[in-house]
């Protein structure tokens, strides 16, 4: 059984080996922890500071999912959504995406952004089941992995 709860700052190295087996799975994407990415040497820290949460989806004490919040000048943000390949398929990414929203929405936000790299279609089918709309632009990070990301927004109506 999944359980998902807050993310804690020793859940470092799980993290980094979810997210660089993410990675491993796209043909030139690499995880570059200190040079990108270095929220995830302290990941629950760095949410608080974006002023958001990051919650983490372990099964049998492993961690197979997680998925953020940060909010910053004003903007809440999905962040950090990745989900083991071997724990696809079963609604793992929908509840982290849920989590995210409603904790947007209990921020007081109407809207949510995220980025998301054009590689990672099945993220965007996830994205669009869920009410997200692709925006015209893109972004080059420079990074590594010379990703290009694609922008969605959703607009979060109150809940009911």
């Amino acid at each position: 059984m999944v359980k998902i709860r807050d993310a804690d700052d020793s859940d470092s190295e799980e993290l980094i080996r979810l997210i660089g087996g993410v990675f491993a799975e796209y043909p030139g994407c690499v995880l570059d922890v200190d040079g990108e990415m270095p929220q995830l040497r302290r990941p629950a820290s760095a949410f608080t500071a974006w002023g958001g949460r990051l919650w983490v989806a372990e099964r049998d004490d492993r961690i197979e999912g997680c998925g953020g919040l940060s909010v910053r000048d004003g903007v809440a943000e999905l962040k950090h959504l990745y989900v083991a390949s071997s724990a696809r398929g079963r609604g793992l990414g929908t509840r982290l995406c849920e989590l995210v929203e409603e904790e947007a929405r209990r921020l007081g936000h109407d809207r949510i952004e995220l980025w998301t790299d054009t590689r990672f279609k099945d993220a965007h089918r996830l994205y669009e089941r869920r009410g997200y709309t692709r925006g015209p632009h893109t972004r080059e990070l420079h990074d590594l992995s010379a990703s290009v990301e694609f922008y969605y927004q959703k607009s979060l109506a109150p809940t009911p």
